[in-house]
């Protein structure tokens, strides 16, 4: 009884201070495992007839674009101009300032859709997709641009890591949009995540991608952490087709080259011959140095000899001409013909100062 009063005592002390550390701190949803609580975060649908009159102040954001990205910001404009045009957003593209604006009007009604907006732009900035990035106008959908580029400075070792996160054939990338059920591109400095409003697979994503920048964990060690937490693979894809259930993930991951150990034998491996040893068994222990030399020396032009025949055999077969056909036969016996006419040519001033002579 005495130690279960000490124990109790000891866990209600802990708890204490940490109460004491996060006393003014808030609970979040997302701090609990709890599936549910993601509930909390549950977007309403907005509907127009909740906000009728227009807004008292016009918001904008501007956001720039490299310069490589005009061709296809320009092709794509005309859909993103009309999917704002449907939330009562304006936007404007600017190709010799760079930089893309949204900005409301008096026909906006959900005050938010210039965030979204923001965030529509933030996208296509960094080369996603137009069909993917409108869907960040949906109030279920919310996004996480990742900076990489920062947390290492050797652009060698940058580069590196970065390709861990896409794996060979983009397979570990794929396993990561499988897991965490977010759209995931990765583009020069940036990882740009597209995912639902609880945070949930952005929250992960995250942490993946700034422990294999910093070389804390790879990303075949979470995708292993996450295939054996059930958790996930009951809420993601089992939850919308339940034929998955049952289904092995061994598809989606990546296959690692993975070095089989030898079996292990008490006895050692058989020593190898030593040079005394190869000399014996030819015959030139017992021979001194000079005649070593000597030998040498004699074997030395019979190997020179057969590398001249050898490279002489190449040239002559690069000169052989190849096997003509009947009509190549009398293209040939035309050029001879038309050759010796020329040769003649040639040789008729010799032969008249001959005559002179």
């Amino acid at each position: 009884m005495a130690s279960e009063g000490g124990t109790n005592a000891a866990a209600t002390a802990a708890s204490a201070t940490s109460e004491g550390k996060n006393r003014s701190r808030k609970g979040k949803p997302w701090d609990e495992d709890d599936p549910g609580s993601s509930n909390l975060l549950k977007a309403e649908k907005f509907e127009p007839a909740s906000n009728e009159g227009a807004l008292l102040e016009t918001t904008s954001f501007s956001t720039t674009f490299a310069k490589d990205r005009e061709e296809s910001l320009l092709e794509a404009w005309p859909v993103v101009k009309g999917a704002l045009k449907e939330h009562g957003v304006s936007c404007k593209l600017s190709v010799s300032e760079g930089s893309m604006t949204v900005s409301t009007t008096r026909k906006t009604r959900d005050p938010y859709i210039v965030v979204k907006a923001r965030d529509l732009t933030r996208l296509l900035s960094r080369s996603v997709p137009v069909h993917q990035a409108i869907k960040i106008l949906n109030d279920d959908m919310t996004c996480d641009i990742i900076k990489i580029g920062d947390l290492v400075r050797n652009r060698k070792r940058f580069s590196e890591r970065r390709d861990r996160l896409l794996g060979p054939n983009m397979s570990t990338l794929k396993a990561l949009e499988n897991l965490t059920g977010c759209y995931i591109l990765v583009q020069g400095n940036t990882v740009a995540a597209m995912g639902s409003l609880d945070g949930r697979g952005l929250k992960q994503l995250r942490k993946i991608a700034e422990d294999c920048m910093n070389n804390i964990k790879g990303p075949l060690d979470h995708i292993q952490f996450l295939l054996t937490n059930q958790e996930l693979k009951k809420e993601r894809e089992p939850a919308k087709t339940p034929a998955l259930a049952n289904e092995s993930w061994g598809r989606i991951l990546p296959k690692e080259n993975i070095k089989l150990k030898k079996p292990y034998t008490p006895f050692p491996s058989p020593q190898q011959p030593s040079k005394t040893d190869l000399e014996l068994e030819n015959g030139k222990y017992s021979l001194s140095d000079k005649k070593k030399s000597t030998k040498k020396l004699q074997e030395k032009p019979d190997k020179q000899s057969k590398k001249v025949d050898g490279n002489k055999r190449k040239r002559e077969a690069a000169s052989i001409p190849p096997k003509e056909s009947i009509a190549g036969s009398s293209e040939s016996a035309m050029a001879t013909s038309g050759d010796s006419k020329v040769a003649d040519m040639v040789a008729m001033p010799s032969k008249k100062k001959a005559k002179k002579e």
